[in-house]
């Protein structure tokens, strides 16, 4: 029977049922690279599943069976692809199951900056609430305003057609290549990353986490934005630089921020970030729900079985490798 490594949010019901043909070792963190037991089961591993383990050129020395990597996750920049590939090692990711939970996540993000949800939470909580609320406690309206969004993958997507057809909002965007479809549907315009950051008054960002994508937002980003542009950052935390966010919102250069993702997660308590009230924070929450979990997992374990049975699993991220498999 082949062992898998399942490690952190794997479903337990997932899990189980994996259970009926491997031997499935499970660790309930992916910080294992010095533990003894994690060691031991990468000698004899075929296969491992879950999230967010730092797959180096390190760990797949100690993985010599190692046929397929599946992570419960979109991004993969956990992942060393050079070196898998080049051991003939797939890689696999979850994309579209989170698409509409994610979308979720950020639009609920747009609405707790512009209206200040956290921060008037806390007022009533802490027994400030002697009055009629006052002005300078008010937010700002969501509707019918412009929506710039960089990045106009199938998330992107998502956010303009609740920001459009939800919101009434004007859409928007830039990426790589155009998107028709997009403008078709939700009325988006392509604009310049330059042209849509002076426009827009809510500012989100969903690129991936590449090495061109590394610091994108920055000072000169930030000081291209209205006073009161609204920042919401759902891609990657090392996408953005944090200082200069920081100073962009201490000194009112922009209005105010939303992001679920840091440059060092578990963010650190001493982040200057965490001491402005125009900010929202949150614990990389975007795809956290009960159902995508279970969707992500599933569809996880499905690229997983896939991959230790000799075909091509249907999310196959290193596709130099898909000739190698059997079809």
């Amino acid at each position: 029977m082949e062992k898998v490594i399942a490690y952190t949010r794997v479903s337990k019901s997932v899990r189980d049922k994996l259970q009926e043909d491997y031997d499935v070792v499970y660790f309930e963190n992916y910080e294992y690279i010095h533990d003894s037991r994690f060691v031991q089961a990468l000698k004899e591993a075929s296969g491992i599943i879950g999230l967010e383990l730092k797959v180096t050129k390190e760990l797949l020395d100690l993985a010599p069976n190692l046929k397929i990597v599946s992570n419960v996750s979109v991004g993969y920049d956990n992942l060393d692809l050079h070196e898998l590939t080049k051991r003939n090692i797939l890689a696999t990711n979850t994309p579209g199951v989170l698409t509409d939970t994610v979308a979720d996540a950020v639009l609920g993000m747009m609405l707790a900056t512009s209206r200040r949800i956290p921060e008037l939470d806390t007022f009533v909580k802490n027994g400030e609430w002697k009055e009629f609320l006052r002005l300078e406690h008010f937010g700002v309206d969501m509707h019918h305003k412009t929506v710039g969004i960089i990045g106009m993958g199938s998330i992107g997507q998502a956010i303009s057609k609740r920001c459009h057809l939800g919101f009434d909002m004007d859409v928007l965007y830039y990426n790589r290549s155009r998107k028709y479809e997009v403008e078709n549907k939700y009325n988006a315009k392509f604009y310049s990353l330059h042209e849509l950051l002076m426009e827009s008054d809510f500012i989100v960002l969903m690129v991936p986490a590449l090495p061109e994508t590394e610091k994108m937002i920055g000072e000169k980003e930030f000081n291209l934005m209205k006073e009161s542009a609204i920042f919401i950052n759902g891609s990657r935390g090392k996408n953005i630089d944090e200082m200069a966010l920081y100073r962009a919102l201490r000194n009112k250069d922009i209005l105010a921020a939303g992001i679920d993702v840091f440059e060092k997660e578990p963010v650190e308590i001493d982040n200057p970030l965490l001491t402005l009230e125009n900010i929202v924070t949150l614990p990389h929450l975007g795809a956290a729900t009960k159902e995508n979990e279970l969707a992500m997992s599933t569809l996880a374990a499905k690229n997983l079985v896939i991959g230790l049975n000799g075909g091509c699993p249907p999310n196959l991220i290193n596709k130099e490798l898909e000739e190698s498999v059997i079809l």
